[in-house]
């Protein structure tokens, strides 16, 4: 535990004095904050919408943005360098304890830009609209930074073996690894969806959002912030298949739980297999 907590002392260190991490910080704060002010705006109102409203607004934006911080920030400081590495690693410590060490430190830089521009758009909508529906976006905090420690754990593990080793080959990985999840997957989903009998199409859909842990997130934090109108007879028809709210929640937990477990896993199996 001294090894992993010394390692992401050092991490968090690097990712404060880099400058990507408060550009990160302040770009997602105003944008945090555009999207509280403009709900209004967009359906002829004025002024700061509230709680719930914001939150719903905002995951779009979350499941966008965390992950590609995720991804393209691990790769680029748990991808091995020359020298560095080989120095690294001839110590007398464990690999796997390097690679928690460096996830927790950037988990923690990447937390901490997040929690700025959430606790920005949070004090603004406060202020205006009072506390109606602050549990959905405290939901949707949580959901952000459970998806940024899922995506570090895929990061470091496109870092972690022999593909890695280049960071150029490793970061193109990391963004096709984004486009997929975020994109690709959802229209993949839909047009098999689109083939299939409404019934199966339906099971297909619900599925795909408990395989993949940007729609299980996205799912989670709409449910919180709105309920059942979140996404209409979907939201119904998935409340249904999952036996009702809590059975809801303990699948997209688990689905989550999963993500966060395996690639971690498989990415400290795979380092310490790597020739360094």
């Amino acid at each position: 535990m001294k090894t992993v907590l010394l390692c992401a002392r050092q991490e968090l260190t690097l990712a404060l004095r880099s400058r990507w991490t408060p550009i990160f910080a302040l770009v997602f704060a105003a944008l945090a904050l555009a999207v509280a002010w403009s709900g209004y705006v967009m359906t002829g109102g004025h002024g700061v919408q509230d709680f719930a409203r914001t939150a719903a607004s905002l995951t779009q934006l979350v499941i966008l943005l965390a992950p590609l911080m995720a991804l393209v920030g691990g790769v680029l400081a748990m991808t091995p360098d020359r020298g560095a590495a080989e120095l690294l690693y001839a110590q007398p410590i464990a690999r796997r304890s390097v690679l928690f060490g460096k996830m927790l430190g950037l988990f923690t830089a990447l937390a901490a830009a997040q929690a700025v521009g959430f606790g920005a758009a949070g004090l603004v909508v406060f202020s205006q609209s009072g506390s109606y529906g602050i549990g959905g976006f405290l939901l949707l905090v949580l959901g952000s930074a459970v998806l940024t420690a899922i995506f570090l754990g895929v990061a470091a593990l496109l870092a972690a073996g022999g593909a890695g080793r280049r960071r150029a080959r490793a970061l193109a990985l990391a963004l096709v690894v984004w486009f997929g999840a975020v994109v690709l997957f959802d229209v993949a989903a839909l047009g098999a969806a689109s083939l299939l009998p409404s019934g199966l199409a339906s099971r297909l859909l619900i599925v795909s959002v408990l395989l993949n842990p940007v729609d299980a997130v996205r799912a989670g934090a709409l449910l919180g912030a709105e309920g059942t109108t979140a996404f209409g007879a979907a939201s119904l028809a998935f409340l249904r298949f999952t036996k009702g709210p809590l059975g809801a929640g303990l699948l997209l937990g688990a689905s989550l739980l999963a993500w966060l477990v395996l690639p971690t896993l498989a990415a400290a199996w795979r380092l310490r297999r790597t020739d360094i």
